[in-house]
């Protein structure tokens, strides 16, 4: 019998769990916010928002406010300090360095030890009891897991806590068996310069027997790149035959589908979605024949959503799980046993299926473009170029998109930067495409763009290859969870961006 057969019986009593999430939705997130506040009571907030009052759902919303992180900033900064049961009980030496808010450059968000057990772990073991659910004839654990990680650093001066990508707080975590079937070696997986970091992973998983890829979609192709390179192979697949399965996540799949499936030309390839932010793990890809994820339900995470036509109001509507209806966008408030209560994370879902509770990512509550009433969300924007690439056998690495504002004829339009890794052969179609599929699929992007009144054809600026990997690198921000942001209200980062692009253009 191959490891992988001995290793899946391991799997079996998870799986026969996982089954509560299609028929008992509401009683596991009860049970979840149960155990959330009796666990809590006795902290800092705990007592200052009287959780011992608290025995409903009713009662949680009414003793507890909605928070951004400028919210529990204090909070958080008081326990990077080494202070003790403010948030959730006991001392957290872990913090996941994320993108930042308007006032900060970064966030930090808790990652406690009740946290990473039973939130972040917790979703990488149900990943893997899903895929071979799915896929009896797997053989995932007869060769090695090619696992992207990024890096940590030093909290302060408090002894023993670090800040860092999650990805690498999970690796320095992780249980010594899993160092024996992942690769690179730790060492190398916690480098901070991504460049280094890229050689040295390719260097060490050529001749490996990989059979599954785990990482975000972007800075997983740069690797697979170098591999190529290094080995003198076409395809992927030549250099790991074995290969069967890529875990991806951080950024949406779509604009790079197209490219794996190039690089990896095999029947039998599979890929999976997860949902694992610095704030949580929160869905995964359950049924390979349908995009959406599952909604994971019984970890310490206790989920509550804002519809969006009342995000940004005083006080909107925030409904619980089984207040939600299929087909409408809600931003996504989390509570969890990281210590993060009524936390509004900034990622926006839309849900396909209550029963199960299943779900798309539609995008970001400020990652999107509404200048002129358009609502353009980047799930509309991926649809868009999916489509546009599909007609006109192109390729998009990265992009991002921003309004250029009313002149003085009160005419305005949307401006792309995109990076392609394969040119339409003629990119004003690409962009015609491009606008007129943005209109089948946003009736408010349509209506603004009716005869031209206000809203004109948008405009495409092809960016330089590796334009994007540049910016990230001139801001330290090269590698690890750090993103594109693909669309923006304003123009802080395609200004800079195009800035870029022409001066090399002038060199």
């Amino acid at each position: 019998m191959s490891l992988t057969g001995i290793v899946r019986n391991f799997f079996l009593p998870r799986q026969k769990e996982l089954e509560r999430h299609y028929t008992q939705g509401m009683a596991l997130q009860k049970e979840v916010q149960d155990y959330l506040v009796r666990h809590a009571r006795d902290t800092e907030y705990g007592h200052a928002h009287l959780f011992a009052n608290i025995h409903d759902y009713d009662s949680f919303a009414a003793h507890i406010p909605l928070n951004t992180y400028e919210e529990l900033k204090e909070y958080i900064d008081r326990m990077r300090h080494g202070e003790s049961d403010i948030l959730w009980p006991g001392r957290t030496k872990w913090y996941a360095k994320s993108s930042g808010t308007t006032n900060d450059k970064s966030k930090f968000i808790p990652v406690t030890a009740d946290g990473l057990k039973n939130i972040h772990y917790a979703g990488g073991t149900d990943t893997v009891a899903l895929y071979l659910r799915n896929h009896p004839e797997s053989r995932l654990f007869d060769g090695k897991a090619l696992i992207l990680g990024g890096s940590h650093a030093p909290n302060y001066n408090v002894s023993h806590s670090l800040v860092g990508d999650l990805s690498a707080i999970l690796i320095e975590n992780i249980n010594p068996l899993v160092n024996l079937v992942r690769v690179p070696k730790k060492q190398t997986a916690l480098l901070s310069d991504f460049e280094l970091k890229r050689d040295r992973i390719a260097r060490e998983t050529l001749h490996k027997n990989v059979t599954n890829l785990s990482g975000v979609p972007s800075w997983m192709m740069s690797v697979l790149s170098r591999v190529l390179e290094l080995s003198g192979k076409r395809y992927i697949s030549d250099v790991w035959p074995n290969l069967e399965v890529f875990f991806h996540g951080g950024v949406a799949f779509s604009p790079y589908r197209q490219q794996y499936e190039e690089l990896i030309p095999k029947a039998d390839m599979n890929y999976m979605e997860t949902y694992n932010a610095s704030e949580g793990f929160f869905g995964l890809q359950d049924d390979p024949a349908d995009p959406a994820m599952l909604l994971m339900l019984d970890y310490g995470v206790f989920y509550e959503f804002i519809p969006m036509d009342e995000f940004g109001n005083e006080h909107p509507t925030v409904l619980p799980l089984w207040g939600v209806e299929k087909g409408k966008n809600y931003a996504v408030v989390i509570s969890t046993s990281c210590g993060l209560w009524r936390y509004i994370i900034g990622d926006t879902i839309r849900f396909t299926s209550t029963d199960p509770y299943k779900f798309i990512i539609t995008g970001r509550t400020k990652h999107f473009i509404n200048a002129f009433g358009e609502e353009l969300i980047v799930d509309n924007a991926e649809k868009a170029l999916a489509y546009a690439c599909q007609q006109t056998n192109a390729e998009v690495s990265e992009y991002t998109a921003a309004p250029v504002f009313m002149d003085n004829r009160a005419k305005c339009q949307h401006q792309w930067l995109i990076e392609f890794a394969r040119e339409p052969h003629n990119l004003q179609a690409f962009a015609d495409i491009l606008d007129h599929k943005l209109q089948e699929i946003n009736s408010d992007y349509e209506a603004k763009r009716y005869k031209n009144i206000t809203l004109q054809p948008l405009q495409i600026i092809k960016a330089r290859p590796g334009l994007f990997n540049d910016w990230l690198k001139a801001k330290g921000k090269l590698g690890g969870q750090h993103k594109i942001p693909r669309l923006s209200n304003s123009r802080q980062y395609i200004d800079e961006l195009i800035e870029i692009n022409n001066s090399a253009k002038n060199d």
